[in-house]
């Protein structure tokens, strides 16, 4: 694990200073967990008028997210890198329509959010679900590592490019991450991995991104009625896995000789993986909350040493770090709707 330049210290506090007090890192106890599902957690939430974006909306539990908003009620825009996939997994689902994003691509942002934004409309839930997982070295637009680039820098410009039909409706953001960050914290004197290239701790640089980005994006925008939050959907089989050779995934005990999938590390369904996303999306639990990292339907608490399997590490939720993480997104995309905060 490259942990160059990160902070380390366990006993460094994780709670985010919030408007009116403290959102501490540590569990609220919401009678949800692992396995709640995305329509229990919805359960008695009207959804109908409110507008959903969710950025890999039609595949794995982004498409589970979809299905379970739509069927709230919520309209769901869903801008994909293959609409023509997206418009087929998505048919026959009310309330959504697709549209072209490729997040690995700034002018693919650019245009895809000037058309958002031409429409006039507010948006209340975004839901950064889309992403790539340990893939081979990828090159991306400047020269930027694929999973830094597509994960963090695309909804980082995403982000801050539909502020203005963001702010407006109080919107929640929700950037979903991964327990894989706790593989790797920023690797700031190589953020794009010229000098040696590792897949997995690349994954975790950039899931850790994902965690710094709302951390900070929630003390720049509380103020303006905006929260955000992080979290680990739980380990679901999905697409996400298509980079990962079969005996790699037999090696991990994922799935058997035959292709079969294994448990032992609890996979989630991906209703229940979709869960988390969408409690924090909707949930009145999370009222006046923002800036933590969640995981099972939950505040997580912090993570304890050599502990890889729950938690949130410190270097993930270190205000210094996300701060320092902003101002080196925003000179990378040259977007930033908090030029005199960031």
């Amino acid at each position: 694990m490259n942990q160059s330049d990160t902070s380390t210290d366990k006993n460094k506090s994780t709670n985010t200073d919030t408007a009116g007090g403290f959102t501490a890192q540590h569990k609220i106890g919401t009678g949800f967990g692992a396995t709640s599902t995305a329509d229990e957690v919805l359960r008695g939430i009207d959804l109908t008028g409110k507008l959903a974006l969710v950025t890999g909306g039609y595949s794995g539990l982004g498409l589970e997210t979809t299905r379970a908003l739509a069927t709230a009620g919520a309209h769901v825009v869903v801008p994909a890198r293959r609409p023509e996939a997206a418009r087929e997994n998505l048919a026959g689902l009310d309330g959504v329509e697709t549209d072209e994003l490729d997040l690995g691509d700034l002018e693919s942002v650019r245009a895809f959010a000037d058309r958002f934004l031409a429409s006039g409309r507010t948006i209340d839930f975004v839901i950064d679900s889309a992403g790539i997982m340990a893939c081979p070295e990828t090159r991306v637009g400047p020269g930027w590592e694929a999973q830094f680039a597509t994960n963090h820098l695309g909804h980082f410009a995403l982000v801050n490019r539909l502020w203005p039909a963001i702010e407006p409706g109080g919107a929640r953001i929700v950037s979903v991450s991964s327990r894989a960050h706790l593989f790797s914290g920023m690797r700031w004197d190589d953020v794009q991995w010229r000098r040696s290239y590792d897949k997995w701790e690349a994954y975790g640089q950039a899931k850790t991104a994902n965690v710094l980005f709302a951390v900070h994006l929630d003390k720049l925008a509380r103020d303006r009625g905006v929260r955000v939050f992080a979290l680990h959907p739980g380990g679901i089989l999905t697409p996400l896995q298509r980079h990962i050779p079969k005996p790699e995934m037999v090696e991990r005990g994922w799935i058997d000789e035959d292709g079969n999938p294994l448990n032992p590390e609890g996979f989630k369904t991906p209703e229940q993986g979709a869960a988390t996303q969408v409690w924090a999306a909707t949930s009145p639990q999370l009222a006046g909350m923002g800036g933590v990292y969640l995981e099972d339907c939950d505040i997580a608490e912090p993570a304890t040493d050599g502990d890889q399997r729950s938690g949130v590490e410190a270097w993930a939720t270190d205000p210094e770090q996300a701060a320092r993480l902003w101002e080196l997104s925003a000179e990378l995309t040259g977007v930033n709707a908090f030029p005199a905060q960031g």
